[in-house]
């Protein structure tokens, strides 16, 4: 269940840094499509599942650099915009970590 709404927040956020750097729908870009693909492959083979935390506080890195560096840059820009887009998503993320 927590992987699940990992998931629903990446895509969010890969959505949000999407529109406002390459003004594109996420189905229109390649590279952000790709990111959001590795997200949700990593999310599913995380070791710690149910009990996961942040990746940012994980012990394991389970993202090549290339793609950790993308990532990174991503919730740096869309992390304080949640809060404006998905208000009670936003908070229940919060409340978790």
């Amino acid at each position: 269940m927590k992987i699940e709404k990992e998931k629903k927040l990446v895509k969010l956020m890969i959505e949000i840094y999407s529109k406002h750097h390459d003004k594109k729908n996420l189905e229109d870009n390649e590279e952000m499509k790709e990111l959001l693909n590795y997200a949700y492959l990593r999310l599913n083979k995380c070791p710690f599942k149910d009990n996961k935390n942040f990746c940012s506080k994980c012990k394991i890195h389970c993202y090549q650099k290339e793609m950790r560096e993308k990532i990174k840059k991503v919730m740096r820009y869309s992390g304080p915009r949640v809060l404006l887009y998905h208000p009670i998503l936003f908070i229940k993320h919060q409340l978790r970590g």
